[in-house]
């Protein structure tokens, strides 16, 4: 086991992952599991919530200084990074919106990584729009009576407690649920196109019954207020895993066009080869900027982050995906054989474009952003 890295900055972040993550995410994948030892080695690095305050044993890290974490995670494994991200914003969640006996029970123990937290949202019929929720929070005595199904939950199948949104009359509530709770049952998902070791579960609650301390923040509050919030923090965990991925892919290819001969000279001296390693460095750097930027307005409080956001994950996750197939074509077949990182970077970077806002809607998102900034009327005016 690890003890507490000295620093959380980049460069430590950075060892940690060519040490303990790089050499072991193909086994990873190809089991489709994270092990519990490296779980462990998690909590003794203090990664799981860095961004908690001391107190109840965070690091207090800035959202600035949490991107970079995400992103050196994502450069070696995405799973890990996903685990990261959905234990995060259970995490934000309890501190935000927690009451002063939630975050007493809950915080230090998701600092720790004693307990691991998943984000339960989706729905069979249901993505990260929300509209279309069907699991109910029905009131029972003083607490709640829980139902419905939640689908692709990252870290679904280890997580010990759930962040679960749900229908109660008054419009959408978020519940802290414990994995434990009786009427609960998880079924894991298995061999996913990518981030197939970040452990996804479909999560039935049936009729699960909720004491009044489950609700977070007050009935009815998740849809404008908690859900949004953080719906924006996990992109922007997503973001800065991308950036992380497009790194990794420039790395390799960069590495591989070095030492492979075609003709007798180096890859490296193709045009062609060069031009796309070119626009990997210029995007890594352009993906990295917008990201900090995005960390920056969290840190002060600037309810443009919201939209910075948005901007970064749609330009990082495009950027991963489209660097991740060149990578896999600079190393021809050697990119698409089992074990490949190429290959995983690959399948990864396909995800990245769908979870926590599809690329469609984040281009229909910003631009009515511009609309608004104009001045002008919205799309739905313009039809």
């Amino acid at each position: 086991m690890t003890t507490a890295l000295p620093t959380l900055d980049r460069s430590a972040v950075r060892s940690f992952v060519d040490t303990h993550v790089v050499p072991e995410a193909d086994r990873w994948d190809r089991a489709g599991a994270i092990p519990e030892e490296f779980l462990a080695r998690l909590s003794e690095a203090g990664l799981w919530a860095p961004f908690l305050p001391a107190e109840v044993g965070g690091a207090g890290l800035d959202m600035v200084g949490l991107g970079a974490v995400h992103e050196e995670v994502g450069r070696g494994c995405s799973s890990v990074r996903s685990l990261l991200t959905v234990h995060t914003m259970v995490s934000w969640a309890v501190q935000r919106w927690g009451s002063d006996a939630q975050r007493e029970r809950w915080l230090p123990d998701l600092a720790a990584g004693r307990v691991l937290g998943a984000f339960c949202l989706s729905e069979p019929g249901a993505g990260s729009d929300a509209v279309g929720i069907t699991t109910t929070a029905t009131a029972h005595g003083d607490g709640w009576l829980l139902s419905g199904v939640k689908k692709w939950i990252t870290n679904g199948a280890r997580a010990d407690l759930f962040l679960v949104f749900a229908r109660n009359g008054l419009g959408i509530s978020a519940f802290l649920v414990p994995r434990t709770a009786p009427g609960v049952r998880v079924e894991p998902i298995h061999d996913m196109l990518g981030t197939r070791a970040s452990m996804l579960a479909e999560v039935t609650f049936d009729g699960v019954l909720l004491g009044p301390d489950a609700l977070v923040g007050p009935s009815g509050f998740a849809s404008g207020m908690v859900l949004t919030g953080v719906l924006d923090l996990g992109r922007y965990s997503v973001a800065s895993g991308s950036v992380g991925i497009v790194q990794a892919c420039l790395d390799a290819s960069a590495a591989y066009a070095s030492a492979r001969t075609v003709g007798g000279a180096p890859l490296a001296e193709l045009q062609l080869i060069r031009a796309k390693l070119s626009d990997m460095v210029t995007d890594v750097r352009a993906a990295r900027l917008l990201c900090q930027e995005a960390g920056r307005l969290k840190d002060a409080g600037d309810s443009a982050t919201i939209m910075a956001t948005w901007v970064a994950k749609y330009f990082a996750s495009t950027a991963a995906a489209r660097h991740a197939t060149e990578a896999v074509q600079i190393h021809g077949a050697l990119g698409c054989a089992p074990g490949s990182p190429t290959a995983r970077f690959y399948r990864d970077a396909k995800v990245m474009e769908i979870i926590e806002g599809s690329s469609e809607i984040q281009r229909i998102t910003i631009a009515d952003e511009a609309f608004r900034k104009a001045g002008g009327t919205n799309t739905e005016d313009q039809r």
